[in-house]
């Protein structure tokens, strides 16, 4: 059965032993930030929980951080499966076969409602992330609805929000973002965007928000299917726009056209201070939540983190697919390295059948979606991607500069990128928009001596009676 909200996920966690409560008091500041990086830091990934900190000094309000991704096993619990294959099965399914949102009239999210003059988001525990750099709290984890007004198609997206007052943030939403699509026609009509975002809600609702998915389809409506039935919507009070039932926190508002602020700087994926630029402003003119609220966080900033892990696996396998599936490639596994946030770094095994094909894999990765393959390798494969030493390995050995290394110039680049531009230049500006690519073929190109290693079997062997030899416990 489906998780209902946060609450039913954080409890599945809880049996897992993945979720750690932290009653000690912390500042919302700095010390839940330095806390989040530390679990990064000091716990293995197999072992890695998510964190609530039940005593945040001076709020009643717990916050729940590392809930969808503080590894991949927890993104999997997210979506009640046991593995990457299940993962890949569920995301495959959704995107196939979406079930449409039931609209409901009524829901937890509405116990409280406060209004105009009675929001006033200063009253959460929104973290202060990169103290000394940051200019305030942001929001890390908003679920961001908007629609088309031309379609009605609804989009989910997460969007850093920096707190600007009681009612007021500022909005950082990249030029090609669907969102950016909503507010772009609105002003042109000189009309408002009407906003809701969406603090803590069934894990489904987060994958697809941090997700690259066709602005064709209704991201609840994939998120429905990620979780095997749809996802009830309640309307909400102040804005034409629907929101999930059992969320724990809504804020509706709208961007006023036509209307943008400096915002940012801001702590951001790439490891480096994001720049500050004119933005959208989010006026919130109603606030509803359930009783006793959980606030959730997404944890950012350098890799790896919650946003570069829930990044990586929501999409390794929409690019396996377009790449297998979609243009018939001989692609054995992908992988997008979470230094690169899940995103600039990509790494493809493939069982070459003739040369040129490697091209072919290069262009297929660049097609996709922007923001993909700054730096693309792809290897035979033999080579186990996801061990950094091997892929090293095929790199020094495989490789031969002058012929093997491929630099793609003037294409769309991924504006946070701070190799585009020093920080004095801000956000938007046209010398963040082009960049190039780089593409490795570490494949071999002719026959290759023998591997200098023992027999599989005898490797086999030994590994199975590792015990006897008393070299380790």
């Amino acid at each position: 059965m489906a998780y209902r909200d946060l609450r039913a996920h954080l409890s599945a966690l809880e049996e897992k032993g993945k979720l750690r409560r932290i009653k000690k008091e912390v500042d919302k500041d700095w010390e839940i930030a330095a806390v989040c990086r530390q679990l990064f830091y000091k716990i293995p990934a197999e072992r890695r929980p998510a964190v609530m900190f039940e005593n945040v000094k001076g709020f009643k309000i717990p916050v729940v951080a590392g809930a969808l991704g503080a590894s991949r096993e927890i993104y999997a619990i997210g979506l009640e499966t046991d593995s990457v294959e299940g993962i890949n099965r569920k995301w495959d399914q959704a995107l196939e076969k979406p079930i449409p949102p039931r609209i409901v009239k009524d829901g937890p999210c509405k116990e409280n409602i406060l209004i105009c003059d009675r929001v006033d988001i200063l009253k959460l525990p929104i973290p202060i992330w990169t103290v000394g750099e940051d200019p305030g709290p942001f929001f890390t984890s908003p679920y961001v609805i908007t629609k088309d007004p031309e379609t009605g198609v609804r989009n989910v997206g997460t969007y850093r929000m920096e707190v600007k007052g009681p009612n007021k943030t500022g909005f950082l939403i990249g030029k090609r973002q669907d969102a950016a699509w909503h507010v772009r026609k609105n002003d042109e009509q000189n009309k408002p965007t009407p906003v809701a975002v969406v603090i803590g809600a069934d894990p489904s609702i987060g994958y697809v928000s941090v997700s690259k998915i066709s602005d064709s389809l209704d991201e609840f409506a994939v998120a429905g299917a990620l979780r095997g039935e749809p996802v009830d919507l309640v309307p909400c009070e102040t804005v034409p726009l629907e929101v999930p039932a059992t969320a724990e926190i809504v804020l509706e508002g709208e961007i006023p056209p036509n209307v943008r602020e400096m915002e940012g700087p801001f702590g951001e994926y790439t490891g480096y201070m994001g720049p500050p630029g004119q933005q959208p402003l989010f006026v919130i003119k109603c606030m509803t939540f359930r009783n006793n609220p959980i606030y959730q966080a997404f944890i950012s900033q350098r890799p790896p983190s919650e946003s570069s892990c829930i990044r990586g696996v929501g999409r390794e396998w929409p690019l396996y697919k377009h790449l297998k599936y979609d243009l018939r490639l001989p692609i054995k596994e992908v992988r997008l390295k979470e230094a690169g946030g899940s995103g600039a770094y990509v790494v493809v095994s493939i069982k070459k059948q003739f040369e040129g094909q490697v091209k072919q894999v290069m262009y297929g990765i660049w097609s996709l979606r922007t923001g993909y393959g700054k730096f693309t390798v792809v290897v035979d494969d033999d080579i186990d991607i996801w061990d950094d030493f091997t892929l090293d390995w095929a790199l020094s050995w495989r490789v031969r500069p002058d012929r093997d290394v491929y630099i793609e110039r003037d294409v769309q680049a991924v504006g946070l990128d701070p190799s585009q531009a020093p920080p004095s230049v801000p956000q938007h500006h046209p010398i963040r928009d082009v960049g190039s690519r780089v593409a490795i073929d570490a494949t071999r190109k002719h026959e290759y001596p023998a591997i200098s290693l023992p027999p599989k079997e005898h490797l086999d062997l030994v590994a199975a009676r590792w015990k006897e030899y008393g070299v380790s416990d």
